[in-house]
This record gives structure tokens, sequence and C-alpha cells, in this order.
């Protein structure tokens, strides 16, 4: 195998192009989630060494940091991570699909979807009936509500097809809807569901588990793997869609399916930790910047989405006076973000 000068990777008669920076920055990337993750292992009421960190992730080391950091942080930390990941390519196929860089699953209306139906059942089922119904239930409602509300929103604004600034427009106007519903359900349940419903709906990692870390990990592996192999897909639906069919692409089709992939995603890492704002928006930004790329590169929106899920847990949960949910974080940290990028397409439109 033989790496050429224009950046070809050749083995035999097959030919792969590679970029350098993208390799680069994506290890590097890889390198600082093992950091932060590490750091999120370290840090808490209880603090454990970086050395005992990693002999009890070796299954050597005192019972008790085994403990700690095996039993109870490690299951949050993957969970984080994995959220990130799933909310970084949804975000990132979402602007990519709509052509729109102010797109993703929060704004759109997803995640208030999935808020909808979980907090639904959270108040309509109570404290009182306990066990795999309100374990397993908010769950599935999440992921429910999310699907059925990225279908209205599709279905809402076609129009012999989908334009990006219709499909945004739309989902606003459900977004704003759903959170009036989200809203009038916590006013009208009793005070307990609503205080548990309301600690959900803030994005919060602190009763997450391996039962979230798993699914949410399975998506990112089965649904991410195959919207990362859709980068032909991406690149011929960012040309226009006139310029994509004529190249052969069925439009409708690619856009629906990239959009069910990143709807599933969304509702997934909403389903494991509640609507964790602004990830999905920043970190395919975030990623394009470091790779230099011409679309948002979804394995990079991945990694990045993980770094800032689980670096916003290290802060809310060990750098404030007190544990606040991971989401309150973000929404703290994306929101300039977002006026950032208002300003910026502003003075794009002017130029």
């Amino acid at each position: 195998m033989t790496v050429s000068t224009n950046s070809v990777l050749r083995a035999g008669t097959l030919s792969v192009r590679w970029r350098p920076r993208v390799v680069v920055v994506n290890v590097a990337l890889l390198g600082l989630i093992a950091a932060v993750l590490c750091l999120s292992l370290s840090r808490g009421d209880v603090a454990v060494p970086f050395g005992e960190v990693l002999r009890a992730l070796g299954g050597a080391g005192r019972r008790f940091d085994r403990v700690i950091v095996l039993d109870f942080r490690l299951p949050r930390a993957i969970t984080a991570v994995v959220v990130g990941a799933a909310l970084g390519m949804a975000g990132a196929v979402t602007q990519a699909v709509s052509r729109n860089p102010l797109a993703s699953p929060d704004i759109l209306g997803v995640t208030a979807g999935c808020a909808a139906a979980a907090v639904a059942l959270m108040v309509s089922v109570g404290g009182g009936i306990s066990g795999a119904l309100t374990v397993g239930g908010v769950p599935a409602a999440a992921v429910c509500g999310g699907l059925l509300t990225a279908a209205a929103i599709y279905l809402l604004s076609w129009r012999g097809g989908v334009l990006g600034m219709r499909l945004i427009l739309v989902g606003v106007a459900i977004n704003a809807m759903l959170l009036a519903v989200v809203q009038w359900l916590l006013v009208r349940a009793d005070i307990a569901d609503a205080t548990r419903a309301q600690v959900w709906i803030s994005g919060s990692l602190s009763t997450s588990g391996w039962g979230q870390a798993w699914p949410t990990a399975v998506a990112v592996v089965v649904v991410g793997g195959a919207l990362i192999g859709s980068v032909r897909l991406r690149s011929a639906l960012q040309l226009g869609e006139d310029t994509a069919g004529a190249l052969g692409v069925r439009v409708s089709g690619g856009q629906a399916m990239l959009l069910l992939g990143a709807v599933l995603l969304a509702a997934v890492a909403t389903a494991a930790a509640g609507p964790v704002g602004f990830i999905a928006l920043a970190a395919p930004h975030i990623a394009q910047r470091l790779v230099r790329t011409v679309g948002q590169p979804v394995f990079a929106s991945a990694l990045v989405g993980a770094v800032l899920v689980i670096g916003a847990d290290v802060i809310a949960r060990t750098m404030l006076p007190a544990e606040l949910p991971v989401g309150i974080v973000t929404v703290v940290l994306g929101a300039p973000f977002l006026l950032v990028q208002l300003v910026r397409q502003n003075r794009r439109h002017r130029a």
C-alpha cells in the first residue's frame, strides 16, 4: 500500500481519496474525548486520582475506587458521550439536507415532540404506578413522539418536494406549539410529577445508567454508521435539488432517508438524557471549522458533540456550587453561539 502526494491511498486496483487534516482532527478529537472521560471519572464528591481511574478501568485497584468509577461514574460518562455523538450527527445531517446552517432537531421541533410525549406519560401515570411503565415507557414515548413530530413536519412541508426554508418555518411553528403543550401539562400536573418532569426536560444525566447508554450506543453505531456512509448522497443534495436530480439522485427518497436517520438519533438521545439543547446546532459548525470541509462532516460532528456533552456534564457536576442538569449548561453556552450564527447569516445576506 502506498500513499501518493495528492492524498490518495492505493492498494492494488483500489484507491481512496483522503484528507490528512480530517484524519488528524478526528484523532485529536478522540484523544480529547478520552481525556475528558478520564476527568469525568476522576472528579466528583469523592476524588479519584487519574492513576486509580486507569487501574479501575483495567479491573485492578481498590474495591472502593472500582465501585465509584465503574458503577456510578462510567455509565453516566458513556451516556454523555453517545448522546453527544448522536446529537452531533443528527444536527450535521439536518443542516446538510435543509442546506441551512441554523437547522437542527431541537430548533425544528423534534426534541419538543419527544418532550411532549414523555411529559404526557409522566404526568398521566404519576408516581403511584412504578416499575417498567415509567422506566421503559418514558424513553419509548419520547422516541415515538419525536418520530410522529418529524412525520408531521415533513408532511406539512411537502409541496412536490421539501424545501429547506419551508421545513424550518414549519418546524419552528410546531416547536412553539409543542413547548406550549409541555408547559400546559406541567401546570395541570401534580406537583411531584411536575417536578420530576421538569428535571427530565432540563436535560439531565443524573439518573443515567447502562440502560440509557447501550440503546443510544447501538443507535449511534447502526444509524450513525449508515449516515456516515451516505456521503455521496449528502454531497449531491447539498448541490441543490435540480443538480442532484440531474446526477441521478432520487431527491425526495434521499431526503426522507437522511431525515429519518437524523430524527432517530435525536429521538434516542433525547430519550436517554432529555432535551439537551444546542449541541445538534453547534457541533456541526465547530467540526466544519476544524476539518475545513465544504459540507458538514458527520463523523467529526459526532466527536465534537461527544466532547461538548461530556464537558458540559463535568462543568454541571463538579465546577458549580450546586449540580445542574447538563441541558442548562449547554443552553447557557449555546445561546450566544446561536446569536453569533444569526449575525453571520445576516451579514452574508446583506453581502
